[in-house]
């Protein structure tokens, strides 16, 4: 299964996961929205972003109410963007929450910030997590890359509440390959072209404590989207919707959005 459903039809809203492989980090954000509409979470289990692209356009065409209003979040930022540039009459609004950066320049300090907010002892066993992932074979690589994952959450969080993760599914081997090719459509352009193709309103929401710099994302969209939107959250990091601070204005402003957007 290559998606989930919330709520009762029509489904006019679509979430689209981070990672790369990440399935079902967006399950809380679904149930939470659910509560005044149908929404599909889109499960991400391509290798390519052609076939991710393909996978999406599936789900949406058979499931959806088209034009859909998009919410990507992190690497799904990216995903939701493209797949916009690539089907303009399929989205009507675009909601780009906690992007990675769209320029290689900013790219450098994201690490640094996240090692500098563990103590030694949080930076030593993600060095050694790292280390087992590069020595560790496939079928294992899965549990260390949530591993990681596990402790940069903690690392991109401002004041997180609890939640639940059990539905998480950590795919290492489409991390490796879906990011890969995901990086070099940053650093040759493409990225930020297809930024240029959207006729969509976009609106970019991002927490200012998420370690991935909010003018990597708010400058670069800015130059190329005509109707585009930035709103940075305070004490608010990598996950608006668990951050004890964050939450509320967050929910009203995706909400009010949501509204707007099946009013036309």
């Amino acid at each position: 299964m290559n998606y989930r459903i919330y709520g009762p039809p029509p489904y006019h809203l679509v979430l689209v996961h981070g990672g790369p492989g990440a399935a079902g980090s967006l399950a809380p954000l679904a149930k939470e929205l659910s509560a005044g509409q149908g929404v599909i979470e889109a499960l991400q289990t391509a290798h390519t972003i052609k076939e991710l692209l393909e996978e999406l356009y599936s789900i949406v065409q058979r499931l959806a109410i088209h034009p859909v209003t998009m919410i990507g979040h992190s690497w799904g930022a990216w995903l939701s963007l493209l797949f916009a540039g690539h089907n303009p009459g399929l989205v009507r609004k675009l909601i780009l929450v906690g992007s990675a950066p769209f320029e290689e320049r900013y790219v450098p300090g994201i690490m640094e910030t996240r090692m500098n907010r563990l103590d030694e002892q949080g930076r030593d066993r993600l060095h050694e997590l790292f280390r087992l992932s590069d020595l560790t074979e496939n079928t294992e690589k899965d549990a260390i890359f949530g591993k990681i994952a596990g402790i940069l959450r903690k690392t991109d969080a401002y004041a997180p509440l609890l939640t639940e993760d059990d539905r998480v599914e950590f795919d290492f081997g489409k991390y490796q390959s879906i990011w890969a090719e995901a990086e070099q459509m940053r650093k040759n352009g493409e990225l930020l072209d297809t930024a240029g193709k959207l006729s969509c309103p976009v609106l970019a929401i991002h927490g200012d404590h998420d370690p991935h710099p909010p003018n990597g994302v708010r400058i670069p969209l800015g130059k190329k989207i005509r109707d585009f939107r930035f709103l940075a959250l305070e004490k608010c990091g990598h996950e608006p919707w668990i951050e004890e601070f964050a939450r509320k204005r967050f929910f009203e402003v995706l909400k009010n959005e949501l509204a707007s957007g099946r009013n036309g």
